[in-house]
């Protein structure tokens, strides 16, 4: 039986809410009596979401918005500051991977791509949502890094890196800012049926998906509902202590 959480009237912004992980959180929270405030660098995508949610009876804002792009990051801000008057939850979601290569064989556009979405995008939404709760001392932020930022993770380096980086931004912003009332915590998946990851694995043929399978130590990959609720868990109100932690949703991997 699922857990029932309850956000109600509670303002939750989510990046990258166009697909994947922030699509669904985006329904879960809004089945959760959440109002909503969404952005995905695909426009017309979580516009789509948030029609969608809207037909259903959730309030919501929604904006394409480029995370890596810092007049982007402040006009979708602006544009929450003007339909809500307070922000209770942030999720970070927003992130981007590469071609899996070798370091010496990946270059620094490739670089700047992944560190602009995964790592300077989590920055600079950071800096917004924390100036925000810090006004009411209280709020709850959750940046979506990887079992990648945990471990390292072959021919992925450069994603590896800037989930790396995620979590020392989260570590740090959790020391800074607990004493003002707000929490800040990362989620760390391992491979999960995402559209995406779903998408690349049919490419690679089942030996890809086989692979994946037996490395884990529960001999599966990861569910999306696995992961979103493990997100709605980390940020309501009765789990208040959480502040600074790096959770794993990885079917034990980071384990080993």
């Amino acid at each position: 039986m699922r857990t029932r959480y309850d956000f109600d009237n509670q303002v939750v912004l989510i990046t990258g809410a166009g697909s994947g992980f922030g699509k669904l959180a985006a329904e879960r929270f809004a089945a959760a009596g959440a109002r909503l405030a969404l952005c995905d660098i695909d426009g017309k995508a979580v516009e789509v979401v948030a029609r969608q949610l809207e037909a259903a009876g959730a309030t919501v804002v929604v904006s394409a918005c480029d995370v890596g792009d810092p007049e982007q990051v402040a006009a979708f801000f602006a544009a929450v500051d003007a339909r809500f008057d307070r922000l209770d939850v942030a999720i970070n979601n927003a992130g981007v991977s590469h071609a899996k290569l070798r370091l010496h064989e990946t270059d620094l556009a490739m670089w700047e791509r992944v560190m602009g979405a995964n790592l300077r995008g989590v920055y600079l939404c950071l800096q917004q949502e924390l100036a925000r709760m810090v006004e009411r001392s209280s709020g709850a932020i959750l940046n979506v890094s990887s079992a990648a930022g945990i471990l390292g993770a072959p021919f992925l380096s450069l994603y590896s890196a800037s989930k790396h980086g995620v979590i020392g931004l989260t570590k740090s912003a959790a020391l800074e800012y607990g004493r003002k009332g707000i929490r800040v915590n990362a989620l760390c998946p391992a491979f999960t049926l995402t559209p995406l990851v779903q998408a690349s694995l049919d490419a690679a043929g089942g030996k890809s998906r086989t692979n994946l399978e037996v490395g884990n130590p529960m001999r599966r990959l990861g569910e999306m509902e696995e992961v979103v609720q493990a997100m709605l868990w980390a940020c309501c109100d009765d789990n208040s202590f959480m502040n600074g932690a790096v959770i794993p949703v990885d079917g034990g991997l980071a384990a080993g």
